[in-house]
């Protein structure tokens, strides 16, 4: 079985921390002192943002080891991730984060690990770098659509309830046929894939919401998914 837990913001990293649901994603292991392979690309490798999330991972009671690209990289990539229970991808720039899993083929290595059974999560970047395409900020003042890894089929959008314009450039590129059919995210809501199909879609936020929006005859069709309350 191959899970993936695309999340739109937050999960470790959130500002406002959100401890439910973070126990609830190092349940999914079904360890007790689960082992996190936390891959912080996409924010450069920020000393800080490491700091954080690896203690917040220990406080939860899991075992953090970040493979970080702007330092020498210490070990092949492949036998590191193999060892984890779950690959968390923190946010930050999408575009720039891709391009270097490209160089290093760190892609290879972690499409190696989640074809064994290690969970892939992230947030923000590390929810979107899963599909086929998205909507991203990684591009100088603007939103606008990028392909990614094409994992799982259609198109993601995270912070669809926490940053203003969003909303309507991700339903105008679908509405336009510029995107696919995919869904719209809210911060600390997770969706999770289970050999690709979308099982659930889950949250510790009683206020969050995931969108499914496809383009039929012209106009937008938009779903609003069940969501499972982690607490």
């Amino acid at each position: 079985m191959k899970r993936i837990i695309a999340i739109g913001g937050g999960a470790f990293s959130a500002r406002t921390p959100r401890p439910a649901f973070d126990r609830w994603l190092l349940a999914q292991t079904g360890k007790r002192r689960p082992r996190i392979g936390f891959i912080p690309t996409a924010c450069g490798d920020n000393a800080a943002t490491i700091r954080r999330i690896e203690a917040t991972i220990k406080r939860l009671g899991g075992r953090p080891t970040t493979l970080a690209l702007f330092a020498a990289p210490t070990e092949d990539f492949t036998r590191l991730l193999g060892r984890q229970d779950l690959i968390f991808v923190g946010g930050g720039n999408t575009y720039n984060m891709l391009a270097l899993w490209r160089l290093w083929k760190l892609d290879e290595a972690v499409r190696h690990a989640y074809d064994r059974g290690v969970i892939l999560s992230g947030s923000s970047a590390g929810g979107l770098c899963w599909f086929e395409s998205g909507l991203t900020d990684s591009f100088p003042g603007r939103f606008d659509r990028m392909s990614c890894l094409g994992w799982l089929r259609g198109g993601f959008c995270p912070h669809f309830d926490t940053e203003s314009g969003r909303q309507a450039v991700y339903r105008r590129l679908i509405k336009t046929g510029k995107l696919p059919a995919g869904y719209a995210v809210d911060d600390a809501v997770g969706l999770e894939f289970v050999d690709g199909r979308l099982a659930r879609a889950v949250s510790s936020r009683r206020s969050a919401t995931a969108l499914h929006i496809r383009r039929s005859g012209g106009r937008l069709v938009e779903t609003e998914l069940e969501i499972e309350r982690t607490g």
